[in-house]
């Protein structure tokens, strides 16, 4: 059965940008992160994270570093009763000192791979889903694999996601419109 998602970027949506973010110590989640995957959860949406991970390119840690991260932002969202269903990441970047990951990519935003990846491999309603970003990066990324995006604005994500949920539901959950009543890495 085909189901909507929605493709968060990471750093600067789910977590406040502090610069090559691969520290669990050091996570700062941004206001309402942990409450908006919940309400996409609870939406019936599939909740993908799709982030390029430049510094593993750049030598500054390495790709089980992030997977760790991805590890304990899980356990973080289960106290909230909310669930990623899938965390990509690309570890590229044409100027990395790393040499293996010194490539052009497809995966690395503005390319789609990353999203593309994901839509290969879950049922997903392309025409119901959609991509939140802050960088025109995403937002071009989402464009190139046919989805919808909106570039987060920095404020309380669970606000910001409960919007767009309302209006993209025929009948949204209650406390989506209860809540709505209510309501810089060089990558």
């Amino acid at each position: 059965m085909m189901r909507p998602a929605v493709f968060f970027d990471r750093d600067g949506v789910l977590n406040v940008d502090d610069g090559y973010t691969f520290d669990p110590d050091k996570i700062r989640w941004v206001e309402g992160a942990q409450q908006a995957v919940k309400a996409v959860n609870d939406a019936g949406y599939l909740a993908f994270v799709v982030t390029n991970q430049s510094g593993i390119a750049r030598g500054y840690y390495e790709e089980r570093h992030v997977r760790n991260l991805h590890e304990w932002m899980s356990r973080e969202l289960e106290s909230f009763g909310a669930h990623i269903d899938s965390f990509e990441f690309c570890p590229h970047h044409p100027d990395g000192l790393i040499e293996r990951y010194r490539v052009l990519c497809n995966c690395r935003k503005p390319q789609p791979g990353m999203i593309r990846a994901l839509l290969e491999r879950y049922p997903v309603d392309i025409d119901a889903s959609f991509m939140i970003g802050d960088k025109q990066s995403d937002l071009d990324a989402a464009q190139a694999a046919g989805i919808a995006a909106y570039l987060f604005d920095g404020s309380n994500l669970h606000s910001f996601i409960g919007r767009l949920l309302t209006e993209w539901s025929p009948d949204p959950p209650p406390q989506i419109l209860s809540h709505r009543r209510g309501a810089g890495t060089k990558d």
